[in-house]
């Protein structure tokens, strides 16, 4: 692979033609080249998914350094760069593939049964901590059976307490990212009424997830 400077990198690929083809391909394979390593964390090059990840990154990678050439700061090597790049692509696919085959139906069940989540992810506090948290959720969790419609039970199911992506719970409810948006407000302001007539507050409830 030829070795460029960062006024190197951009001029050829800005150029068109033979050169920004040759430039393309080596950006290729040098993406190619460190995503093992930038994604070990998170799949193994040893995945039978991983090859394919990793071509379809790459791809969508070279598109966005194409058309972002102009926000390169050169603070950085230009490869060095795009291997930013690359990996929130990449993070962002294992991400979306994640929740792809996770139905809206499985997390509700997991929910209504006490399924853990993202507000009982803290392990490292004290008993009487996590106990009190346990409670909290239990009552928010009934506040939001008998609060919400069925859609926007689903949907806050989903987001709130499990963090699926917008576009995934969007694709899953048949909607878009803006209906979903007013969905989840108009649920939201139903729980704050409704904590209202409790006594509580949300900073009551962010106040005890946090103690511990």
């Amino acid at each position: 692979m030829t070795k460029r400077t960062n006024e190197q990198w951009l001029s050829e690929l800005r150029a068109g033609g033979a050169r920004r083809e040759a430039a393309l391909v080596d950006l290729r394979a040098e993406i190619l080249h460190g995503l093992p390593y930038a994604l070990r964390d998170w799949l193994s090059p040893d995945n039978p998914q991983f090859t394919a990840l990793a071509e379809d990154v790459t791809q969508e990678t070279l598109m966005r350094a194409l058309k972002n050439l102009d926000s390169f700061e050169g603070r950085s090597q230009f490869t060095t760069w795009a291997h930013k790049i690359a990996v929130r692509v990449a993070l962002t696919e294992l991400r979306r593939r994640r929740w792809k085959d996770m139905s809206l139906d499985h997390l509700l069940d997991s929910a209504e049964n006490g399924g853990e989540s993202g507000l009982m992810a803290d392990t490292a506090s004290g008993p009487e901590a996590v106990i009190e948290r346990a409670d909290l959720l239990a009552r928010v969790q009934q506040m939001m059976m008998e609060e919400l419609t069925g859609k926007q039970l689903r949907a806050m199911t989903a987001v709130g307490l499990k963090g699926m992506p917008l576009a995934e719970a969007a694709h899953q409810l048949g909607t878009d990212r803006n209906a979903l948006y007013k969905l989840l407000h108009d649920a939201r302001l139903r729980l704050k009424r409704r904590l209202a007539r409790e006594g509580l507050t949300a900073g009551d409830l962010l106040a005890a997830f946090e103690r511990g």
